[in-house]
């Protein structure tokens, strides 16, 4: 009888992560021929803008650096990430009070919403949800990290990536500007991506670097999981801070091909050759959890806690962002049709059914 329950559960669980994995691309496919959130058209090429102008409402002030921050997959909406993010966050925001962290866009979703929300299984993950506070090493939390992982292979596939990466460019577009982002303003943008929020950060990266007409825009990877992407060459510079024991982050020069030394003509070599990849390495630091480059009880045998390191050197980065070369002309769209989503949809398209 036991046995047999063990069985069941098994196949259930299998069950579980095949159905996850097939339904994995359906949303963002789902999006994009407007059978779930806005249906995508030409009359939604500044709907952001639009939709914060019918407020009434006053926009809030400009500050001189935009950094979005994308979680890794441990996260069940925009806010409800994991534990040791939030601190990191504050701590960083304290150290750039000319700069503004946006930590509201949910990176595993075209259509910003989170886990719990209006989904066909919102209850289930807000069960799930609620085991976080109460014992944050539980294994249902590896059902939200599967479910995201799936989505972090979709944005890494040259098929789906496209239409996928899109949705999260628009949502970070919306985010923007709802935080006060002026069109056409040339503030700089920065995307800060942890774990498989690194790759989601990367894809995003075409097509926020149409929308945002020329201004300067890079991509910041904490231990992130990156694919060779098209995006390291539509950004000014790609970062990647990582630990020396953190083999999660390492998988991405493992499993994505592109990312192999032999593969000289992929885009990941390509913007190495350019100039625009930066490796920083950060200390023996993991993962997650003890030993993480979030982790405020680690020590390092100078005294110096991981946390600090972490928050150090990413600040380091943040503040010369603004020394972008004069000649550098990543940017091979016309500006005067930069706004035009539906230019960046239709590319996105034809490489969809190009794949």
């Amino acid at each position: 009888m036991v046995v047999n329950l063990i069985l069941l559960l098994i196949v259930g669980l299998v069950l579980f992560l095949l159905i996850l994995g097939v339904m994995a691309p359906l949303e963002s496919l789902g999006w994009y021929a407007g059978w779930v959130g806005e249906k995508v058209d030409k009359s939604d090429t500044l709907a952001a803008l639009s939709e914060v102008e019918a407020t009434k409402q006053p926009l809030p002030d400009e500050v001189a650096h935009y950094i979005v921050y994308l979680s890794g997959i441990g996260s069940f909406t925009g806010s409800s990430i994991p534990m040791e993010e939030p601190p990191f966050l504050d701590a960083l925001q304290a150290n750039l009070p000319g700069s503004i962290v946006i930590d509201d866009v949910f990176p595993y979703s075209v259509t910003n919403v989170g886990l719990t929300g209006e989904r066909l299984m919102g209850n289930v993950w807000k069960q799930v949800e609620a085991i976080r506070p109460v014992n944050p090493s539980s294994n249902w939390l590896y059902l939200v990290v599967v479910r995201n992982l799936f989505q972090v292979a979709v944005s890494a596939d040259k098929r789906y990536g496209p239409v996928y990466n899109l949705g999260v460019a628009k949502e970070v577009w919306r985010t923007l500007l709802r935080h006060g982002y002026r069109p056409g303003s040339n503030k700089p943008v920065t995307l800060i991506g942890t774990s498989g929020g690194g790759q989601v950060a990367v894809g995003s990266a075409t097509y926020l670097s149409t929308i945002l007409e020329g201004a300067p825009l890079r991509v910041v990877s904490l231990g992130g999981v990156v694919s060779s992407d098209e995006g390291l060459l539509n950004v000014d510079h790609f970062y990647h801070l990582y630990g020396t024991l953190d083999s999660t982050q390492a998988l991405g020069q493992k499993v994505f091909p592109g990312r192999w030394p032999g593969a000289v003509n992929s885009e990941w070599h390509k913007a190495e050759a350019a100039g625009k990849i930066t490796m920083i390495e950060l200390g023996p630091f993991t993962h997650t959890g003890p030993g993480s480059m979030f982790d405020q009880a680690s020590v390092l045998p100078d005294g110096r806690r991981h946390f600090d390191v972490t928050l150090e050197k990413l600040t380091n980065v943040l503040v010369t962002f603004y020394d972008r070369p004069k000649e550098t002309d990543h940017h091979s769209h016309d500006p005067a049709t930069a706004t035009e989503l539906v230019a960046a949809e239709d590319t996105a398209k034809a490489d969809n059914n190009s794949g």
